[in-house]
């Protein structure tokens, strides 16, 4: 009876909207049962899920897109080594999956505590961004304040010390903060005035800084103003500026900065030239899409996650295929994920535990569409795991 009043809904809906303005319509029919139709934003994941880290409510690994639970209201997905973070509407913040540090942020911690469906954290309905690393996270309220909580070693929640949090805390007073990443014990965040700021880890220069000490507070990264992205997995960063430049620092082993060559940098060094949309750094390889929607992959490629179609190791960014309509990238620990304009989805490179979602085990060195839908709006893999989060709107 609901699908049909939907339907009715929706064909009546379009029948009135074609002879009348849309404005007129509204105070004409001011009835939720016309009320213009929007469709569900539902949650999917899939691969290993020992954990719970899928958040399905069970820990079986599930070899294709699955849906996780009913709800139609997410808006935003993070998930880390073991545990997922997610936005609902109008701004409520869940968790699920493994707790050791108390990185679900529901105030406990230990095996125990683990959790394999969605469990909101506190009441707040302003969250507005969030970011998991590998046991720590950062999150956005939307007055600009930033809140951390989970694991602290190396001085990755920017409190000072190395203490865990098991529950959102503050970070600083601060309420201009626009952007924000979290990765491997360190964390980066970009001001509402282009400035960059990071903490944490910083063994081989991927705080940016100038050296390899590390920070366990926020601290300025050079005096620019113009950052508006970042991305960071492993021990390197990625941050585009306004201008669409492509810039990047800390390990490069295999050639996974873009620079040509395997040197470690501790500040940020300009990647090539031309304008950048979009950035995301794997553990050992790193992806980008070009202001023109091409994609371009570089680093690490012993599985086939460059997807340039063989297992060469690039130092500069090379070209995957000729399409011109790559929208979302989201590199992991050896394989890739992309999402096209077309909303089309597409995975390649290890696939051992099933994580490209083609429900084989068999690696891809070239992009793969994952399944017939072409709704997919946004998606994260874990990178230092082989499970995917994802959200169809």
């Amino acid at each position: 009876m609901a699908n049909r009043r939907e339907f009715l809904a929706r064909f009546l809906q379009t029948f009135l909207l074609f002879l009348f303005p849309e404005k007129i319509f509204a105070q004409l029919i001011p009835f939720a049962f016309f009320k213009k139709y929007t469709p569900p934003v539902t949650l999917w994941g899939w691969a290993a899920n020992a954990t719970g880290v899928l958040g399905d409510g069970t820990t079986t690994d599930v070899a294709a897109p699955k849906q996780i639970g009913t709800d139609g209201n997410w808006r935003d997905i993070s998930t880390g080594t073991t545990t997922t973070l997610a936005i609902k509407e109008p701004g409520t913040l869940w968790s699920w999956g493994a707790n050791d540090v108390g990185q679900l942020g529901a105030g406990t911690s230990g095996a125990a505590t683990y959790r394999s469906s969605p469990v909101q954290v506190g009441t707040a309905t302003d969250w507005s961004a969030i970011s998991l690393g590998a046991y720590n996270c950062l999150a956005l309220k939307t007055d600009g304040s930033l809140w951390s909580w989970g694991g602290g070693t190396d001085g990755a929640l920017g409190f000072g010390n190395s203490t865990a949090k098991s529950t959102p805390t503050q970070l600083g007073t601060d309420t201009d903060w626009a952007t924000i990443r979290s990765a491997y014990h360190n964390c980066f965040a970009i001001k509402t005035n282009g400035t960059l700021w990071s903490w944490g880890l910083n063994d081989t220069g991927q705080l940016g800084s100038g050296t390899t000490a590390a920070r366990s507070s926020p601290v300025q990264v050079g005096a620019l103003t113009d950052w508006a992205q970042i991305s960071s997995c492993g021990a390197r960063a990625f941050g585009i500026k306004t201008d669409g430049t492509l810039w990047a620092w800390g390990e490069n082993g295999r050639g996974s900065l873009g620079l040509g060559d395997i040197a470690h940098r501790s500040s940020p060094v300009q990647v090539g030239a031309g304008t950048w949309l979009k950035v995301s750094a794997g553990v050992s390889h790193t992806l980008g899409i070009m202001s023109n929607g091409t994609l371009w992959a570089w680093g690490a490629n012993g599985s086939g996650q460059l997807g340039t179609g063989n297992v060469i190791n690039r130092s500069s960014p090379v070209q995957v295929g000729t399409a011109t309509d790559w929208k979302e990238v989201a590199g992991s620990e050896g394989n890739t994920f992309a999402i096209k304009t077309t909303g089309t989805l597409w995975g390649w490179g290890i696939n051992s535990s099933g994580e490209l979602g083609y429900g084989d085990t068999n690696n891809k060195s070239s992009p793969v569409q994952i399944g017939s839908a072409t709704n997919w709006k946004k998606m994260d893999a874990a990178a230092l795991d082989t499970h995917i989060l994802a959200i169809q709107a």
